[in-house]
């Protein structure tokens, strides 16, 4: 595992060209992002065109695993060596404003640039119950294993996080003083954050099935972290 400076470096991808002030370039801002995460979305250019896909997340170290199907013109893309940016957001609010220009949004958003590595088959399992861990915690432990054929048919990929950007406008303001705005106008911010709802069992499962801890520990994870 490669060890990384606890500052993000400035490259010609990762400099924040608008409201720079915004920036963040501590490590541990980018890893905090991505935990707090469930998903990003992962895009490519794939015959002259951008395309992009959502895909559950999870980071291993100063990686993020991502997994796709092995049929995935996509993915195997992806594993050919084509680069990748991978964009993560947590929206926190709606900043309204007293004019349309000026009202926003609250967030805080990770963009990370790279070329996946494959990770090896002897590695394979390892690695999806790494991020299996990230989405499900504990759900791994109560399913049956994985099976060779569906190790065969799932990619797993690596993205280092060694060229990544963090921008958080979490206490940017709405307003300032002497700004000549009407303030019979309403100005505020309206915060959102992902709230879990209650876990729904599937129609074939077999009546009396306790609902698993799994379950109930993803939910309290959203209800204390607010997890995207």
């Amino acid at each position: 595992m490669a060890d990384l400076s606890r500052t993000l470096p400035l490259t010609p991808l990762t400099t924040v060209r608008r409201l720079p002030h915004h920036q963040v370039t501590d490590r541990a801002a980018l890893y905090d992002i991505i935990d707090g995460a469930l998903a990003g979305t992962l895009a490519i250019v794939r015959d002259g065109r951008p395309v992009a896909l959502p895909v559950g997340i999870g980071r291993d170290g100063d990686d993020v695993l991502v997994h796709g199907s092995t049929g995935s013109d996509f993915f195997r893309r992806i594993a050919a060596g084509a680069p990748v940016c991978l964009t993560v957001t947590h929206l926190l609010g709606l900043k309204y404003a007293r004019s349309l220009f000026d009202s926003s949004m609250r967030y805080r958003c990770a963009v990370v640039h790279a070329v996946a590595s494959v990770v090896p088959p002897e590695e394979k399992e390892r690695a999806l119950l790494n991020l299996s861990e990230r989405l499900m915690p504990g759900r791994g432990a109560e399913v049956r294993p994985m099976t060779t054929r569906e190790l065969a048919a799932t990619l797993v990929l690596r993205l280092p996080l060694t060229e990544a950007s963090v921008k958080d406008n979490a206490t940017s303001l709405v307003e300032e003083d002497d700004d000549g705005e009407d303030r019979a106008v309403w100005a505020g911010t309206l915060p959102l954050r992902v709230v879990a709802g209650d876990p729904v069992t599937s129609a074939q499962t077999m009546p009396g099935t306790a609902i698993p801890p799994s379950v109930r520990r993803a939910a309290e994870r959203v209800a204390v972290g607010g997890t995207t």
